[in-house]
Parts: structure tokens; C-alpha cells; sequence
């Protein structure tokens, strides 16, 4: 088992502020094992909402939970929807003495009921896969063309590792958006989810998808919202300011798991990725993920111009700007988008990210870093 101390603070965190903590993220991304991690520190009651003797157990939701004290898990809580309100009763009483980790697929959903029944009483944590930190620098490859679903990245070879990711993907789309209510064919947004992995770190065109699909462009945006919900895709969003240039006002999308995006476009090897024309793009969704996990912060963008300017990742930290390209290079160096960037957006500072080892300075503002260090630059960001 790969330990996840990060993720296990972050819950400690979310639990001493508020008497209940959502752990979100998709299937098999690891919230059951590492909730149960986190119920090694102290006893706990644990509900399962997929098993038939857990749904018996809360038949009567009120009574159960009322009587229970300490930390109760309750897992795959999009279920059940209406234990959002039940809770919010439970947590007011001057009485309670329990505290609620809920776990679930990141659906609209559930947020959405979360968030207004429990309004000032409910941390969030986000949870993706596996990140290089946690499995080590020597296994980036290994990470990258795999991803960071734990069953694919711990899968004894590259065969079963592809073949698990292809029926994560089939149940996902047969099982798990229909469970949500959703009733797309499974076909149709697979067909969309394809396109997106070719679109993988481009500028969204609605009208664009719509046309490819035989849609409509509100329907590709639906599509979009759909798969962005479930953590399937990253919709980075455009930061724009008055600085006198044309700005793009469109958002970039990514496949969030690399190895998900490598099997939506059958590159299984690391052979297959390096002759790919999506290896650099590739790189990126990959890089960025590991920034924004690093830096654990909502305000992120990306930065261009119509004019050509252009900045992968704009992180704003406490007020204070910080810039990220993404570079598949052997030895990156300055350009001039760069010092752009760094002078319209008044950036602290800006980091070229590269799958090298070692780090070097280009100037006063801008440096070059390893993935593998990336954890270096909080002292920066706090």
C-alpha cells in the first residue's frame, strides 16, 4: 500500500474545522482506502451505501446516527441524498459528538445538495490518483503513461494496466453516469470524450464539438459540464485584465488522468507516447496536474493573447502571481512569451516545469524545475 500523508492531512484539516469533511474525486481514485487509512487513528463507524446490509443499517437514518459518537464514515453518499438535511440537524444539536467523513463520486450532485444543506458546516478535499510524490521520482514514467488510478498504476505489467483503464472507462460511462441521472448513450460521450483527448490542452470550441457531434453547441457545453463534474476533465479557466491586448476569453480543456487520455488515444507504451505529436500536450496535463495538487489552491489559469503571448498556468496565491510553462525539452530556455507574461501580469515569479533533473535559473524571475521537485516552491506560494 503507497502511503498518502498528504491527503491524510488534508482530511485531519478539513475535520478539526468543520463536524463534517467530503472527500470528492472519481471511482477508484482511492477514497475508501485512504479513508479507512485515516480510521486507523481512532475508532469509527463505517457505512458502505452499495452494501445491502449498510443500506438495512440506515433504514432509519435518525435513529442510527443520532446514537453514534466519533468519527462516522459514510461512503458513496450520492445515494442518498437526503442524509444532506438529516445531517445538517445532526451537527446543529449542542449534544452531537460525532463528526462525518462523507466519501463519493464527485458528481454536480452531490456538491450541489452538499453545499446547500451544510452550508458553513462541510469542508471539501478533492482527490485524484496517485502523484509523484507519493510513488517516487523513479517511477515518473511509469506514472505518466499509466496515470495515478492506484489499480492501473499498481497493475503488475502495461497490458493489464490498459486493460483495466478500458473497463474503468466502460463502466463508467454505462454505470456510473446513468446513476446520476444522466441519460446520454454511452456511445455519444464516449465519442465526445475522444475528441477531447485529441483536444487535450487546446482552447474549447463549442462550436466546433457541435459540429463533429451533430449536436447543438449547448449540448457539447452540457457534455463538457457532465464530464468536468465527475473529474473526468479539467476546464482551466482564462484570467483576462485590462492591459490594452486582445485576450482569450475561452477556456482550456485536459484529460485530468494521463493514463486515462493515453488509452482514449491507444498509446499504451512509452514508445507509442514519445512518437505521438501529443507528447508535448501530453506532458503538460500531466505537469499541471501535479502543480495545481501542489500549490492546493482554486485560483488557477491560463494566460494568452490573440497576439500570440501565452502562459500554461497562472497561480495567485495570498494576492501574490505565479506563472508555469510546461516544457518537454532536454534544456528549456527564456522566450519571449515568457517575459511577456511576466510583465503584463506582474508575476513574482515563473517556473519552467521539464521531466530533466536538474534546476537552474534564467534569470532574476524565471526558473527551470524538475517535476520531481515541484514541492519546492510552496516556501514560494505560502
Amino acid at each position: 500500500m503507497i502511503p498518502r500523508p498528504d491527503a491524510l492531512n488534508r482530511i485531519t484539516e478539513a475535520i478539526r474545522i468543520h463536524p463534517i469533511a467530503a472527500l470528492l474525486g472519481p471511482r477508484q481514485c482511492g477514497k475508501t482506502t485512504l479513508s479507512r487509512m485515516f480510521a486507523e487513528r481512532e475508532p469509527c463507524t463505517y457505512f458502505d451505501l452499495e452494501n445491502p446490509v449498510d443500506i438495512r443499517r440506515l433504514s432509519a437514518p435518525m435513529t442510527t446516527l443520532e446514537k453514534l459518537s466519533g468519527l462516522v464514515i459514510i461512503d458513496e453518499i450520492q445515494r442518498r441524498p437526503e442524509l444532506f438535511e438529516l445531517l445538517r440537524v445532526l451537527v446543529d444539536r449542542p449534544e452531537n459528538r460525532a463528526r462525518f467523513l462523507l466519501l463519493g463520486s464527485a458528481s454536480p450532485k452531490l456538491v450541489k445538495g452538499a453545499s446547500e444543506s451544510l452550508a458553513g458546516r462541510i469542508g471539501f478535499i478533492d482527490l485524484s490518483g496517485f502523484n509523484l510524490r507519493e510513488v517516487g521520482a523513479k517511477q515518473i514514467n511509469v506514472l505518466w503513461i499509466r496515470g495515478g488510478f492506484p489499480r492501473s498504476f499498481l497493475a503488475p505489467d502495461g497490458i493489464t494496466s490498459v486493460k483495466w483503464r478500458e473497463d474503468f472507462m466502460r463502466t463508467f460511462l454505462e454505470r456510473d453516469i446513468p446513476q446520476l441521472g444522466i441519460t446520454i448513450p454511452s456511445e455519444t460521450l464516449k465519442r465526445f470524450w475522444t475528441m477531447v483527448a485529441h483536444y487535450h490542452g487546446q482552447i474549447w470550441n463549442a462550436a466546433q464539438f457541435a459540429r463533429s457531434l451533430g449536436t447543438s453547441e449547448n449540448t457539447a457545453r452540457r457534455y463538457l459540464d457532465i464530464m468536468s463534474g465527475a473529474y473526468m476533465i479539467r476546464v482551466l479557466p482564462p484570467w483576462f485584465e485590462n492591459i490594452r491586448k486582445r485576450q482569450v476569453k475561452a477556456p482550456k480543456i485536459y484529460i485530468r488522468d494521463s493514463g486515462i487520455m493515453h488509452a482514449l488515444l491507444h498509446l499504451f507504451t512509452m514508445t507509442d507516447l514519445l512518437g505521438h505529436p501529443k507528447l508535448g500536450a501530453s506532458w503538460e496535463g500531466f505537469a499541471l496536474e501535479h502543480v495545481i495538487e501542489t500549490v492546493e489552491t482554486r485560483d488557477v489559469y491560463f494566460w494568452a493573447t490573440h497576439a500570440g503571448a501565452e502562459l500554461d498556468l497562472l497561480v495567485v496565491v495570498r494576492g501574490r502571481r505565479f506563472g508555469f510553462e510546461f516544457k518537454y525539452a532536454d534544456a528549456p530556455g527564456r522566450t519571449r512569451s515568457m517575459q511577456i507574461a511576466i510583465q503584463d501580469l506582474g508575476l513574482d515569479h515563473l517556473w519552467v516545469v521539464y521531466p530533466g533533473h536538474q534546476e537552474y535559473e534564467l534569470d532574476d524571475k524565471i526558473s527551470v524545475i524538475p517535476l520531481e521537485s515541484i514541492h519546492r516552491i510552496l516556501p514560494y506560494s505560502k
